[in-house]
């Protein structure tokens, strides 16, 4: 380990698994203590098999087997207060936050036309309001730390239009703007914000049969071979998905004080799919 977080407290939602949980272990493994937040329950309008109590013990477990302190928290994005107590709980137990990643987040698709008010008002409520919800919880803590960094996960719908999630497309550009309107407020306390923007990443989010069909509708029930030809198609590199871990080492790069002059960046980690 190189230490490149030593002496550093990490706050991250949606730390179950996925994106959240990569980011745990890999700033976990550069020296960070870890409060690891999830919601281990299903979120309505959303066909991605939820996460549970045992996925977070299982994230708190790899962080600890690496040698630093962490702290499982079961609350939902979409609470303020939740959170608000999840932030001060972690301060009492690890001395203050100097990172948080806003990284929790939902998916379902459909057209623009065919959406219900629900799917639309959570899907804002879960990956628009839940950031806002993130930063508002903890900021004061990393003003209180004299500064830190703030790496909010959105994707590359945050950069271009997406046809048939126009709801999750309004979402993660609408994280964007957050971004950087925040990223001016907090800059006098020295905390920087930064939003991550990934192509396809292979977790439960995409891999389950609901996104392979919406991918290959031409097939009943999709292979991971077919799902990922079509997948394929969107990427510049010839891959059909990142890994977690990539996602991570971006977020690992802006939380670290190798990025301590950037702030107010979208950067995309899209193997070149926004380039396209």
């Amino acid at each position: 380990m190189s230490g490149r977080l030593d002496g550093k407290v990490a706050l991250i939602t949606g730390a179950a698994r996925g994106i959240g949980r990569a980011q745990a272990v890999r700033f976990a493994q550069e020296g960070a203590d870890i409060v690891a937040v999830d919601l281990c329950g299903p979120t309505e309008t959303v066909s991605t098999p939820p996460s549970t109590r045992e996925d977070l013990e299982e994230t708190v477990s790899q962080v600890r087997a690496l040698g630093r302190k962490a702290d499982p928290y079961i609350a939902d994005v979409r609470d303020l207060e939740a959170l608000r107590a999840v932030a001060d709980r972690g301060v009492e137990a690890f001395g203050g936050i100097d990172i948080v990643c806003a990284t929790a987040g939902i998916t379902s698709s459909a057209p623009s036309l065919e959406l219900d008010d629900t799917a639309w008002q959570t899907m804002l409520d879960v990956n628009l309001t839940g950031v806002w919800n993130t930063c508002t919880a903890t900021v004061e803590h990393l003003i209180a730390r004299g500064g830190g960094s703030i790496v909010i996960t959105s994707s590359i719908a945050g950069l271009r239009g997406l046809v048939g999630v126009s709801h999750y497309t309004a979402a993660k550009h609408g994280v964007v703007g957050l971004m950087r309107a925040l990223s001016g407020e907090v800059a006098p306390y020295g905390i920087r914000v930064n939003t991550v923007h990934p192509t396809n990443v292979n977790t439960t989010m995409i891999q389950n049969p609901a996104v392979r069909k919406v991918f290959r509708p031409d097939r009943d029930e999709p292979t991971l071979d077919e799902f990922a030809e079509a997948a394929r198609t969107m990427n510049m590199l010839p891959i059909p998905w990142v890994e977690p871990v990539d996602i991570a080492n971006a977020s690992l790069f802006l939380a670290s004080d190798e990025a301590r002059y950037i702030t107010s960046v979208a950067l995309p980690v899209d193997a070149g799919s926004t380039q396209r």
